[in-house]
């Protein structure tokens, strides 16, 4: 991985990835011109393009920017050791916008910044805090650089969550009816979602639940409530997501979430908890002697000055909440603690419920691509079991995601890790049926949407990539 970012953004490389199907079709860039004769190209050792003519003149080519659009058109790689060249998408471009609004009148920003509950758990085993503590002192640093609300996206997860688990239960009663109602397989990781509609398009794609992620809710939920509720177009505002994991810039980058009329993304722009390192590093601070700010409580989940999360895993608890309230709805029965059975590995486990012998309900949660493939034979083969399944691209969850702070050099991996998840498990959990804010929405902001537009506010859809054939892709 690349210890520094800057315009351009290389992936992180992560130890359990899917081979690149097609090499990136835009290595060089090629400026076509009439009339001239052919030319060969030919590869330098440095690894550069040049371009040679017929009367031996050598011309180097330009590399070409890879847009996060051309990545999601791609067939090709979904998570790799690769280095892709991705723009727009970098802590430099927040800077940027910061800069802009104490120079130029005129073109103002509202600037939000929206912090993942596992990037906080990052940063503050990084500094040696708690969760709560790092979310008190990263609101006072981004709000000294110019930012004006700092929201929690455990409070869109609660948005997530609910919709979920009546999704899960509405396609569980049309199971007899809708052969491909179930598994219903969660849909927050991008990662994983790229992969299925690259690699397994229409067949796997009627079973991915249509609820949006935490991040694209709380899109939502700042482009339009929050807008409408400040006076402002959602072109006025800038929308910031720290997130434990590249592949959310990717997400934020898709059509689905391009707001037409207004001309806006709904997320303008990702940076991962290594980048927010990078932005105190380089304003020589560290996270641990900033003085702490209150916490915005309009979109945070909060109590006082501390930070409610959800029980369950480490990647939103989606298995854990849908289980629970899908045992009580479907078949009355009150779940009080869940027990998970561990099969292949620790990144596949399965949770059932059982009653005179028969399995009313069968989950699973499946990290890592190896434990995906496993999953997709199973239900390519008709032999899957499951009702329910929480999908994540990275092993160990997003906890363990590929732009979450790196260990320190007296630190490996799986101690970094541990660290992270207990500082995660810390924090108060909150039922999302008992968080009352979200229920004022509903009734308030929701409900007079009418049923279609606040469907399309809370849920997405998902297209096959169709594979590009041509003699560029192939690997000689």
């Amino acid at each position: 991985m690349a210890s520094h970012f800057s315009g351009v953004l290389q992936l992180t490389d992560l130890d359990d990835f899917i081979t690149p199907s097609q090499e990136c079709v835009k290595p060089v860039k090629v400026e076509k011109k009439q009339g001239k004769s052919v030319a060969k190209i030919q590869i330098e050792d440095d690894g550069s393009y040049v371009q040679v003519n017929q009367d031996g003149g050598k011309q180097k080519l330009e590399r070409a920017k890879i847009t996060l659009n051309d990545c999601l058109a791609c067939s090709g790689c979904i998570t790799s050791a690769e280095s892709v060249l991705i723009t727009q998408q970098s802590h430099e471009e927040l800077l940027k916008v910061l800069r802009n609004n104490k120079t130029k009148e005129t073109e103002q920003k509202i600037v939000v910044v929206s912090v993942s509950p596992q990037s906080r758990a990052s940063l503050a085993a990084h500094y040696n805090l708690s969760s709560s503590e790092a979310g008190r002192k990263l609101t006072s640093f981004l709000k000294g650089l110019g930012v004006h609300h700092v929201f929690d996206t455990s409070f869109s997860r609660t948005f997530s969550l609910l919709e979920s688990q009546r999704e899960f239960v509405e396609r569980f009663s049309r199971k007899e009816q809708d052969s491909k109602a179930l598994p219903m397989l969660t849909s927050a990781c991008p990662g994983w979602i790229c992969y299925a509609e690259k690699t397994h398009g229409e067949f796997i794609l009627p079973y991915i639940s249509t609820t949006r992620s935490p991040q694209q809710m709380m899109g939502s939920l700042v482009k339009t409530y929050f807008a409408e509720q400040q006076g402002l177009s959602p072109q006025q505002i800038y929308h910031v997501a720290v997130m434990p994991c590249f592949d959310k810039k990717l997400e934020a980058s898709r059509s689905d979430f391009y707001l037409s009329k207004a001309e806006t993304r709904e997320v303008d722009c990702v940076i991962t908890s290594g980048e927010v390192q990078k932005m105190l590093e380089e304003q020589n601070v560290s996270l641990s002697g900033v003085e702490p700010a209150a916490l915005d409580t309009m979109f945070s989940s909060v109590c006082r000055d501390e930070f409610l999360s959800h029980t369950g895993s480490g990647s939103g608890g989606y298995l854990h909440h849908v289980f629970m309230y899908a045992a009580k709805q479907l078949f009355g029965e009150e779940v009080k603690e869940l027990t998970y059975k561990t099969l292949r590995n620790k990144d596949f486990q399965e949770v059932r419920l059982e009653k005179d012998g028969a399995v009313l309900l069968c989950f699973a949660s499946t990290y890592g691509f190896r434990n995906i493939q496993n999953l997709m034979q199973k239900l390519k083969r008709g032999k899957s079991p499951y009702h329910f399944v929480e999908v994540m691209a990275c092993p160990s969850g997003c906890l363990n995601g590929g732009g979450q702070v790196k260990p320190s050099s007296c630190q490996n991996q799986k101690e970094l890790l541990h660290q992270v998840e207990e500082l995660y498990k810390a924090e108060r959990p909150l039922l999302p049926e008992n968080n009352t804010r979200v229920a004022e929405l509903y009734e308030t902001w929701l409900h007079t949407l009418g049923e279609e537009r606040a469907k399309e506010l809370l849920h997405t859809k998902y297209h096959t990539v169709e594979k590009m054939t041509n003699g560029l892709t192939i690997k000689w």
